[in-house]
Parts: C-alpha cells; sequence; structure tokens
C-alpha cells in the first residue's frame, strides 16, 4: 500500500516505462526481479495500462504496474519473491486505499486501489486469473 499511495498521485512520473512500451517493460522487470512478469490485460475493467517501474521488495527486486481509468482511477499491482509458496487471497486498508494480496508459485501479489472492495476484488481476480492461465 505504501508504494501504491507514493505514486498514484504522481502526474508527470508515475512510472519509469510507459504503457505503450509493455513488451520491453515486462522483459526488463523479469530480468531484473528474475521471474516472469507479465502486465495483464485489464481492459474489460475499463483500465488501461499507464505503465510499470522497478522497486526494493523485502527479498530482492519488486515489479511494480500501474493502470488507471479514463475517469483516473488508479490500480496498482506489486509483485516480489515471496517466502511462501502459495496463500489465500486477503483484504487490507489503510488512509482511504485498500489491497488484495496474495502469493502464489513464490511470487507475492499486492493489488491496491480505493476502498471499494467488489471493485478492487474484480480487478484482482482478473490478475490472478490470467496469471494462472500463463501459469505464473
Amino acid at each position: 500500500l505504501e508504494a501504491h499511495k507514493l505514486y498514484v498521485v504522481e502526474v508527470r512520473h508515475p512510472v519509469e516505462v510507459a504503457g505503450s512500451e509493455r513488451a520491453h517493460l515486462q522483459q526488463w522487470l523479469s530480468k531484473r526481479c528474475g521471474y516472469e512478469v507479465r502486465a495483464p490485460e485489464l481492459d474489460a475493467t475499463g483500465l488501461k495500462l499507464v505503465g510499470g517501474r522497478l522497486l526494493p521488495g523485502p527479498t530482492g527486486p519488486a515489479a511494480f504496474l500501474m493502470y488507471e481509468t479514463a475517469s483516473g482511477e488508479r490500480f496498482t499491482i506489486y509483485a516480489s519473491r515471496a517466502k511462501t509458496e502459495t496463500t489465500q487471497m486477503r483484504y487490507a486498508s489503510n488512509s482511504g486505499n485498500g489491497a488484495l494480496f496474495w502469493a502464489d508459485r513464490g511470487v507475492g501479489y499486492v493489488v491496491s486501489g480505493g476502498t471499494d472492495r467488489d471493485r478492487l476484488t474484480q480487478v484482482a481476480r482478473m490478475v490472478y486469473d490470467q496469471n494462472e492461465k500463463a501459469g505464473l
């Protein structure tokens, strides 16, 4: 949630690599993080990829992806190596922001956005389902 709160307010510099460079972004983050990073297609939820950046994680580099609706609503995905192979999806909120987080195949994921839990669940489920389908 801290990374989400820090970067969603940025107007000119919310990401290092723009969403228009999706293939480069995925390749760069995958190489730096040491696992395959894919920017999910979230168009069905009204979200367009703004882009991403590399961040520090608890055990090494982490991938950070940002999405936005036409009205400016932003969601982020933070992914880093996790000590736990698999966990259930859990919810947390803090200072007007909500997050759903889980671990799968040794990677921890945090999908953050507003506190509308139904909307957040819709986005997180789509991220989870696409990663599952891709075998990530």
